[in-house]
């Protein structure tokens, strides 16, 4: 019997991850998890061949940039202890109090995410940082390749759900009964930072409630270091 479309992307992202595994140490990769659909699915993933060989636990690296939704940090924080995930939260440096949130937001970000990773990936030693990111989500992520040999620090990112659509994940989270924020069922569909993410407008993309400076500067991010 012919496999669905689904089973075959599972298939490919497993045979993906498994290279990996055959060349990295599991105790200096790490996933990119942000509490979202997304990075939830490679998590999952992800613990699933290190349960199965032997080689846990999963580690992960959040970011919590001090203006992420509170419900948001509820669910990472719940299901990092239910699923026993070694996590590494990595926090700006700069003073918060009076820091002008999302002024600019290539500023913005790189002062609250792409420093604060970068540092996360030298203080763990991370070689190998698996992502959440998809192609078809963002224009900029289009050309973005499975593995990605990184600088400042050395790291390869890994991105092995780029072939995946938001169908495919919903569906896999529905086959795997995986949990998700509940800001997904009020409406959200891709979530970041407070100050740059609203529910999407009807017809919107799913990326539609993302601050629209933030969105034309993702090249530019990742440019940086960000994924």
């Amino acid at each position: 019997m012919d496999s669905s479309p689904l089973e075959e992307i599972i298939r490919k992202t497993e045979s993906l991850l498994t290279d990996v595994l055959a060349v990295a140490d599991p105790a200096l990769a790490r996933v990119a998890w942000t509490g979202g659909k997304d990075s939830t699915v490679v998590l999952f993933i992800w613990k699933t061949l290190l349960d199965h060989y032997g080689l846990g636990p999963v580690r992960a690296i959040t970011l919590d940039t001090g203006c992420k939704f509170p419900e948001v940090i509820a669910f990472r924080d719940r299901l990092a202890r239910e699923w026993g995930v070694d996590l590494h939260v990595a926090r700006p440096t700069v003073a918060l109090g009076d820091y002008p949130m999302a002024r600019d937001v290539v500023a913005c970000c790189r002062d609250l995410k792409v420093e604060p990773l970068a540092r996360a990936v030298r203080e763990t030693g991370t070689t190998h940082l698996l992502t959440g990111i998809r192609r078809d989500e963002h224009p900029d992520r289009a050309d973005r390749q499975p593995l990605e040999p990184r600088d400042n620090p050395a790291h390869v990112m890994v991105n092995p759900l780029l072939q995946w659509t938001e169908t495919d994940i919903w569906a896999f989270h529905t086959l795997f009964d995986l949990p998700h924020c509940e800001l997904y069922d009020l409406g959200y569909r891709s979530l970041g930072c407070q100050p740059c993410t609203t529910r999407p407008g009807h017809g919107d993309g799913e990326r539609g409630g993302r601050r629209k400076a933030k969105e034309c500067s993702l090249r530019t991010l990742t440019s940086l270091g960000y994924f």
